[in-house]
């Protein structure tokens, strides 16, 4: 998952957005992905956290539940220097999460699209580390399979390697039946993008990749749409043009015959002997303008931590224990004074440190091998009842939980809150406890509190002013988003499917299947001939499908798209890029309506 973004500023939790999860209130979102979205949030003890949900379609998903279980019971024993531990984790819940330890930096996507390529020493000792990181993840029986710069880190000690697992278990379930692919296809290696058989020498193939993007602003393939650059990847070699020589080791790991890449702990040693000086990580390993960046992220996370916390509006529910992993702490401790903010290491060193300044031998590590994982996995169990419905609710910084209410008497509660701001705490306190006592019990208040509230939301929205764009192009691999005025074309390298905000995208077709048009929301209606193409047409179709294939659509035909924040698009399609064209594009009429009907939790 991508995490955070260029200056080190956190984004405020979105109206779809969870207020917390579990006992943890969720601060700031940090990024999201094609598995799901990343909060930052802080433990008992006030450590910041990254937080990760799963996304609703995968959480659904029974084969996806047994792999995600086993995959966390695996990483909890990766407790390697250059990787971020697991703290806590539910995998029985209605939407399965995992929180990690929380690395103050930016992805080296971030990094490298918003300063350039890093230098060569800098490029040494990012590899060291990602290669020890392997090392470890290998060790513990856990194959990344989606190793990309957004899955790395920088930290003011080094990198940190994440989501490792996590694209494994969404590997054959029902989503991948349906098309998405698991991985980042420009980072995917030669037997993952053929669908052979992935093993640890998949990651090294990745972990290449990820060098040769570091040292030079782009992969050993090139950029473009997947299916070209995956046919690269697997049919033609590696271009290095531009990468320093003292680099050019690199190549070894990519290799189109997996027996051929070296292991972790070669490569290692191949930096080490590239190197004119001993490997060292002192804390200075990154240029300026990154550690700059760093430092600033860890002065926000300083100040959420600080903020007051808001006033608990009851007493906290009685929920079942989570599962805290041996490097959290065991009982909770008080919150640490402003002055003693986290410093760069302070939320990702493991309990036991390590010799001197330099990375651990490899031998400290098990030794990875390329063989399948051994031992017994614990078996999926049944879920441990249901959990509430998140609600987004203002805060920055943790705080006890409110008790679950009923729908009736939620919205009495908010009614009386609105007007208790002008009253003493007191009296609104016990104002708003006495009505939502009676709510419970049975809906039992007074007519004259109840009324106006069922009257208002009796009372119908007016339709919104349609806002209407004519040729709105979309790239293959590109998605809008219907909030921009006018849309443009967006990409990210998570996919235009999978990326924060996308609304309608445009993919091309891979490996035989056909090009389409796609809304992550999953709502998207291809109107017959004879259906008026208006907004009240769009709001009573509801032959939702996840998206529509080129092959099914011709220039005038029409399309209506529903997103999860409200939106209501009529999307006129006016056809594809001319033969002539070197681009691979779609063009769109828009008419949107915006606010047209209630947001969706999803």
């Amino acid at each position: 998952m991508a995490v955070g973004g260029p200056g080190g500023q956190f984004r405020p939790l979105e109206s779809g957005d969870p207020a917390s999860v579990a006992s943890y209130r969720l601060a700031a979102r940090l990024g999201s992905g094609g598995m799901g979205t990343v909060y930052l949030s802080y433990t008992p003890g006030g450590h910041p956290i990254a937080l990760k949900t799963i996304r609703p379609e995968l959480s659904e998903d029974p084969e996806f539940r047994r792999r995600f279980r086993q995959e966390v019971e695996a990483a909890k024993r990766v407790q390697g220097l250059y990787t971020a531990p697991v703290i806590d984790y539910d995998v029985e819940g209605t939407r399965p999460w995992l929180a990690t330890a929380y690395v103050p930096g930016p992805s080296l996507a971030a990094a490298v699209a918003e300063h350039g390529p890093l230098p060569a020493p800098s490029v040494l000792l990012l590899l060291a580390g990602m290669a020890e990181a392997l090392s470890v993840i290998h060790g513990a029986g856990i194959v990344h399979r989606d190793l990309k710069p957004s899955n790395v880190l920088l930290a003011s000690d080094g990198p940190r390697v994440i989501d490792f697992g996590i694209a494994r278990a969404a590997d054959a379930t029902a989503l991948t039946g349906t098309g998405v692919s698991v991985g980042t296809p420009a980072f995917m290696s030669p037997e993952q993008a053929a669908g052979k058989e992935i093993t640890p020498a998949s990651d090294v193939f990745a972990l290449g990749q990820v060098a040769a993007f570091a040292g030079r602003g782009q992969g050993a393939y090139g950029d473009g749409p997947s299916h070209a650059v995956l046919y690269r990847i697997v049919h033609e070699e590696p271009d290095l043009e531009g990468l320093p020589e003292q680099l050019r080791f690199v190549s070894q790991c990519l290799a189109k015959d997996p027996a051929r890449r070296p292991t972790p702990a070669r490569i290692v040693e191949l930096c080490q002997e590239a190197s004119p000086t001993p490997l060292r990580q002192s804390g200075s390993w990154l240029p300026e303008a990154i550690a700059a960046d760093i430092t600033q992220r860890v002065s926000a996370s300083a100040a959420l931590a600080a903020a007051p916390k808001p006033a608990p509006a009851g007493p906290p529910p009685t929920a079942p224990l989570t599962h805290v992993s041996p490097a959290s702490p065991a009982s909770p401790m008080p919150p640490p004074p402003a002055h003693a903010a986290p410093t760069a290491t302070a939320a990702h060193v493991p309990s036991t440190p390590a010799p001197g300044y330099g990375p651990p031998p490899v031998a400290h590590t098990p030794a990875p091998g390329y063989g399948p994982p051994t031992g017994p996995r614990p078996p999926f169990g049944p879920p441990a009842g249901h959990q509430p419905p998140f609600g987004q609710q203002p805060g920055w910084r943790p705080a006890p939980l409110p008790p679950r209410r009923n729908r009736a008497g939620k919205w009495i509660g908010i009614g009386i809150a609105a007007v208790a701001a002008f009253v003493w705490l007191s009296s609104c306190a016990s104002v708003l406890l006495d009505i939502t006592d009676k709510a419970d019990d049975g809906g039992t208040g007074s007519s004259s509190t109840s009324s106006p509230v069922a009257g208002d939301s009796a009372r119908p929205l007016p339709d919104p002013k349609p806002v209407t764009y004519k040729g709105i192009t979309i790239p293959e691999g590109y998605y809008i988003r219907f909030a921009d005025s006018p849309p443009k074309p967006l990409y990210d390298d998570v996919g235009a499917s999978y990326a924060e905000g996308s609304d309608l995208y445009y993919e091309g077709g891979d490996f035989g299947d056909p090009a389409t048009l796609g809304s992550p929301g999953e709502k998207i209606v291809l109107l017959n001939n004879a259906e008026d193409a208006s907004l009240k047409t769009c709001r009573e179709d509801t032959r939702y499908a996840k998206s529509v294939a080129l092959t099914q659509v011709s220039r005038g035909s029409h399309l209506c798209v529903h997103t999860a924040s409200g939106h209501i698009a009529l999307v006129t399609f006016n056809g594809t890029a001319p033969k002539s064209d070197p681009s691979d594009y779609v063009s769109v009429d828009l008419t949107i309506w915006r606010n047209a009907e209630e947001p969706s939790d999803g």
